[in-house]
């Protein structure tokens, strides 16, 4: 499981399905048209931003040597973990990489925003988990995005937790079904669900990156100590690679004062760790799965579909040790606190 070829391109796909045209060209699918309007409540991105951004798309990126596993973890609910995912994906595929989501929700959602069928009979990651069935086996391709798969997620997955407890080596069967999985990617993305259990600890044993999307709002790094903390056990006791690589910023509105509060905190607390693109709130983002869509398939000029793309291409150019040029993130500006959200930590 690695890449073999240092700039993305395209590849035979390692599951069979239909597929839309190349990356970069016209991907949505044919359902009822959005409005022709983009209602984010960000402010919108300037045209050449935004034209500069799709065709930055096109460009492809470098590839990773060796298969990225990034975990998308955060115990709080609400803060875009699935949004992230599956966005994210979407966007290096179309920058030319091999990606595949593996749904840990049991809710399914990232498996609904990617149009992938999840229902009761489907083979799915439950499989997987408790009856050790190859992770190729449950592997779908997303029909909108050439190069992206998904692992989904039914609702067996929700009694997981508890059959997993009796099971042999039970932190670390995911693990052992991505070393097993033969087909060549570039990332494999781990839609964590809102929780610590036995599903998360599982993600973070296969995974060498964790990527903590936290919202713009007050609370902001509620509970994120326990995650950090787990985080740290698991490195010591079961996979020594693992480290939080990525933090997102999600649903920024530029209109308050309170979102570039919390941005300064954030990047003030965490670094380089924080991304310079920023995720703005968007009507277009919590449209798009109702269409079984990504927002960068949905509406791919929307300000939502851009900053998704920045981001992954930041994330890629990290990867592989290349300077990111920040003229095009969508960012937080600071402003001085009034209210410290750090206190949130625990």
């Amino acid at each position: 499981m690695r890449s073999d070829a240092n700039l993305a391109g395209p590849m035979a796909d390692p599951v069979p399905g239909p597929r839309s045209e190349a990356a970069g060209g016209d991907v949505s699918r044919e359902t009822s048209p959005p409005p022709p309007a983009d209602n984010d409540t960000s402010g919108g991105v300037p045209d050449p931003f935004a034209l500069e951004s799709l065709r930055r798309a096109g460009e492809g990126l470098p590839r990773p040597n060796r298969t990225r596993v990034i975990v998308v973890a955060n115990q709080k609910g609400g803060v875009g973990k699935t949004t992230t995912t599956v966005n994210l994906a979407a966007s290096l595929a179309l920058h030319g990489a091999r990606v595949l989501v593996i749904d840990l929700d049991p809710q399914g959602n990232a498996s609904t925003a990617l149009g992938i069928d999840h229902h009761a009979d489907v083979p799915s990651i439950y499989d997987v988990l408790v009856d050790s069935r190859p992770l190729l086996e449950v592997v779908q391709p997303v029909v909108d995005v050439e190069g992206l798969f998904c692992a989904p997620a039914t609702i067996d997955l929700a009694g997981a937790e508890i059959e997993l407890v009796s099971l042999v080596a039970r932190e670390s069967r995911l693990q052992r079904a991505i070393q097993a999985y033969e087909q060549p990617l570039d990332y494999i993305l781990i839609d964590c669900p809102p929780s610590l259990g036995l599903l998360t600890v599982n993600a973070l044993v296969a995974g060498a990156e964790v990527l903590i999307p936290i919202q713009c709002e007050y609370y902001a790094l509620e509970g994120l100590g326990q995650l950090l903390r787990n985080v740290d056990l698991v490195r010591s006791h079961l996979n020594p690679a693992l480290h939080v690589s990525t933090i997102l910023l999600t649903m920024y509105d530029g209109r308050t004062r309170l979102a570039s509060q919390v941005a300064e905190e954030v990047r003030t607390h965490f670094g380089s760790e924080v991304l310079r693109t920023s995720i703005p709130r968007s009507v277009r983002i919590s449209e798009a799965p109702s269409y079984g869509q990504t927002v960068v398939t949905y509406d791919p000029s929307s300000s939502g579909s851009l900053s998704y793309l920045e981001a992954a291409r930041e994330i890629a150019l990290r990867g592989a040790g290349i300077q990111y040029d920040a003229r095009h993130a969508h960012m937080g500006a600071g402003m001085n606190s009034t209210h410290s959200v750090a206190e949130g930590i625990q």
